[in-house]
C-alpha cells in the first residue's frame, strides 16, 4: 500500500496527522489540477484555483474512504465540478445579475474574449448528467479528463480499462455531449 493510501485510510479513521501530512502530498498536483481548469473558464471569473483545491480538499477528507490515488483524485475531480457548477448556477441566480455582463472601466482597453475552449458549465453539466445515465464510464472519463485534468492513459489507469477503451469512450463521449449541448441550445 502506498503512502497515499495509507494516509487516505488513517485520515478516513479520524487521524489528525494523518490528515495534515496528507495535504503537501496532493496539493502541488490538485493546484495544478485546478489551474487548468480554470484557465478554461470565461474571463472574470471570481473563484480563483487556489480556493478551489482547498474548498474540494475540504469536500474530500475525513467523510470518505478512498481505495488509492486513483479513487481520490477521481472524487477530486468530482468535487471540483460539483463546486464549479454550484458556483456557475450562483452568479446566474437573478439576484447575483442574473445574464448582466461585467464591463470594463477603462476605455481604450481591449475588450477580453472568452478563450474558444470556454464551454457553458451548466450545459455541460446537464448534459453530462445524461451522459451517465446512458455511460456511467464514460462520464467518469468526461470527468477525470475534463475537471481533473488527467490524460487518456491516467483515466484509463483510475477507471481500469484499457488504452484502446478509453480512447474510444473518450471520442464518443465528445461527440456525444457535443450533439446534446448543441441540441439543447436550440
Amino acid at each position: 500500500m502506498s503512502d497515499l493510501t495509507q494516509l487516505l485510510v488513517a485520515a478516513h479513521r479520524g487521524n489528525n496527522q494523518a490528515a495534515a501530512e496528507l495535504l503537501p502530498l496532493v496539493y502541488e498536483e490538485l493546484r495544478k489540477l485546478a489551474a487548468a481548469r480554470m484557465a478554461l473558464e470565461t474571463p472574470g471569473q471570481t473563484l480563483e484555483a487556489t480556493a478551489l483545491v482547498h474548498e474540494a480538499y475540504l469536500r474530500l477528507v475525513g467523510d470518505q474512504h478512498f481505495e488509492g490515488r486513483g479513487h481520490f483524485f477521481a472524487a477530486a475531480a468530482e468535487a471540483m465540478r460539483r463546486i464549479l457548477v454550484e458556483k456557475a448556477r450562483s452568479k446566474s441566480r437573478l439576484k447575483r445579475g442574473g445574464q448582466l455582463q461585467q464591463k470594463e472601466l477603462e476605455q481604450h482597453e481591449p475588450s477580453i474574449k472568452a478563450p474558444v475552449e470556454a464551454i457553458d458549465i451548466l450545459a455541460l453539466n446537464e448534459s453530462l448528467e445524461r451522459l451517465e445515465a446512458k455511460s456511467f464510464r464514460k462520464s467518469q472519463l468526461v470527468k477525470l479528463r475534463y475537471f481533473a485534468g488527467c490524460t487518456l492513459a491516467e483515466a484509463a489507469a483510475i477507471l481500469s480499462i484499457s488504452l484502446s477503451t478509453a480512447e474510444e469512450d473518450w471520442t464518443y463521449a465528445k461527440v456525444w455531449l457535443k450533439r446534446d449541448m448543441q441540441r439543447e441550445a436550440k
